[in-house]
């Protein structure tokens, strides 16, 4: 079998990926936090792709933690697409605010 080109399908997947690393680095929670809440979502939503059960993993472990609420984190994801759709080709995405 020939090793794929790339090791995330879409850049989104890396930056989840970079987020839980990043989460764990700064204490939000345990590898072992981590394998629970992502071993969860596969099995509550197996049908749902990979990495959008660990972005859900993210979330709940995120709201868990008091890092922040579903509803903060949902207002969060809808200025950045609204930032990523206002930001010219090539330009850094900036949120309003932040």
């Amino acid at each position: 079998m020939n090793p794929p080109d790339r090791a995330f399908a879409e850049p989104w997947h890396a930056q989840a990926f970079a987020l839980a690393v990043a989460l764990h680095e700064r204490g939000l929670f345990s590898w072992s936090e981590w394998s629970q809440a992502l071993s969860a979502e596969i099995a509550r939503a197996p049908e749902r792709d990979y990495y959008a059960n660990w972005l859900e993993a993210l979330e709940v472990l995120i709201a868990a933690k008091g890092a922040g609420t579903r509803v903060e984190l949902a207002a969060l994801t809808q200025a950045w697409l609204e930032a990523a759709e206002a930001t010219p080709h090539g330009q850094p995405i900036v949120l309003p605010g932040r």
